[in-house]
């Protein structure tokens, strides 16, 4: 199987692999769009998809959206979508806290205010969003004022992070049964022009190395995140595609989850990273290895017109 693996995805075959698929789920940011702009083709490929019957679903690493705000996106770039078809890392860390830890308490949330109002749907309330200054001295660090009520603590991307997020996070964290969850690992934001920001990885490390705790995370490529869609939706894995521009979280999912893979080249990853992947002997390696790969997926455009 593995020499049949990182194919290029073109003529006959495109139609043969999605034939062979109920459901595709997408990867937003460098995948159906960059940054405000959609890939050219996307939208058509996307409602194309459902107009064949087709479940269609986004599941991205943006903890800074809601599901909502997702929606209003995809419907101004020209996608068809709803709300119960998009999974950010916002919604899936509330379903995590709510369906599999059965939180009662609040969170402390180092985060954005898609993350609070996510998890307040669900009946989770929470503190700590917006700024927080540093003042006093090192005992007063260290005596910083908690809240009783606090059961977890909550790392996504926070653009107020800062040195007493860490130190209050840490208090929290060293407390008997205080969950600690994170959104995702991914170290940087790519940005057009070949520019870059820290990511969430960056922020939930510091707490990590802060605390001596290892967060759990809810985000690609941790199954949870299909396990989500496949809550809500009667979808088969085997009959699943996971489309993506990342070989480190995209693709990982869909090889953690027994999908197929298709990488997109309009994002981060490329065909040669892929390559050297599939070559390296390394078993943990090769789950970054996509089944095929495609220019932009716009080059499915053919397959669904014909």
């Amino acid at each position: 199987m593995s020499g049949s693996k990182c194919t290029r995805l073109s003529g006959a075959l495109v139609k043969q692999v999605l034939d062979s698929v109920d459901c595709v789920l997408f990867d937003c940011d460098g995948v159906i769009w960059r940054g405000d702009q959609a890939v050219p083709g996307a939208p058509q490929v996307i409602n194309l998809l459902k107009e064949k019957g087709k479940k269609v679903f986004f599941v991205t690493n943006n903890s800074t959206k809601t599901s909502k705000m997702y929606v209003h996106k995809l419907s101004t770039l020209g996608f068809k979508a709803s709300e119960g078809e998009v999974f950010g890392t916002a919604y899936c860390s509330a379903m995590y806290l709510k369906t599999v830890c059965g939180l009662e308490g609040k969170v402390y949330l180092i985060g954005s205010d898609a993350m609070r109002d996510e998890l307040e749907a669900v009946g989770i309330q929470q503190t700590g969003v917006g700024p927080d200054h540093v003042s006093g001295k090192p005992s007063d660090w260290a005596n910083v004022p908690l809240d009783p009520d606090v059961k977890a603590v909550v790392v996504g991307f926070d653009e107020h992070f800062s040195f007493m997020k860490v130190n209050r996070a840490m208090q929290y964290l060293t407390q008997p049964g205080c969950l600690f969850v994170g959104t995702n690992r991914d170290t940087r934001l790519p940005l057009e022009g070949g520019k870059a920001v820290p990511g969430t990885g960056c922020l939930l490390q510091a707490v990590e190395m802060a605390a001596q705790r290892q967060a759990q995370t809810v985000g690609k490529p941790n199954h949870f995140m299909f396990d989500c869609v496949a809550s809500k939706f009667d979808v088969d894995p085997a009959r699943c595609l996971m489309v993506g521009d990342r070989l480190d979280t995209d693709i990982m999912l869909g090889s953690n989850c027994g999908l197929k893979t298709l990488l997109t080249l309009t994002g981060v990853s490329t065909v040669a990273e892929a390559e050297a992947h599939q070559k390296s002997g390394c078993a943990e390696r090769q789950g970054m290895v996509p089944d095929y790969y495609v220019e932009s997926i716009a080059d499915l455009l053919p397959a669904l017109q014909g």
